[in-house]
């Protein structure tokens, strides 16, 4: 196995941890049903299909989980409700901090979408779960423009 390879495992206990896994995130896309958030056991998870930017010139796309724990609550902007099927494309991830350890994870979708956990504390895992695969459409590109940051599939 080639070192681009490897399967990336990452966690993050403070904002600085988080900010590798929103870099390796930029770019991944999901379906909305691959959103889950579980108020038993206060943990939310997203299944993305993230593009491997650490795989140099090499396209490559890779299955990734991503979990983020001692959710107290969870709420969205711009996200349709309902509406499995619909796939959305991550531009990035950041933890707002609140009354310490506590604060609120972003994320942040093309096209306006947010959602917004509240969490007790930093507790984020991120995982890949396959082996990376040629990336249909090629590198993600950006564009300056009205939608800054948006990006093209």
């Amino acid at each position: 196995m080639k070192r681009d390879d490897r399967p990336l495992r990452l966690v993050a206990f403070d904002a600085v941890d988080l900010e590798p896994i929103s870099a390796a995130l930029q770019d991944a896309v999901a379906q909305l049903g691959d959103f889950q958030f579980s108020r038993r056991e206060k943990a939310f998870t997203i299944a993305f299909n993230r593009f491997c930017w650490e795989a140099g010139r090499r396209d490559r796309r890779v299955r990734s989980g991503l979990q983020i724990g001692r959710v107290a609550a969870a709420r969205s902007q711009n996200i349709r409700q309902g509406a499995s099927d619909a796939v959305v494309n991550l531009l990035s991830i950041a933890f707002e901090p609140g009354e310490p350890p506590a604060g609120t994870v972003v994320l942040v979708f093309s096209g306006g979408g947010e959602v917004r956990l509240d969490v007790e504390c930093l507790d984020v895992v991120m995982a890949d779960l396959t082996a990376p695969w040629r990336a249909a459409g090629g590198r993600p590109v950006h564009e300056d423009g009205p939608e800054e940051g948006a990006s093209r599939q």
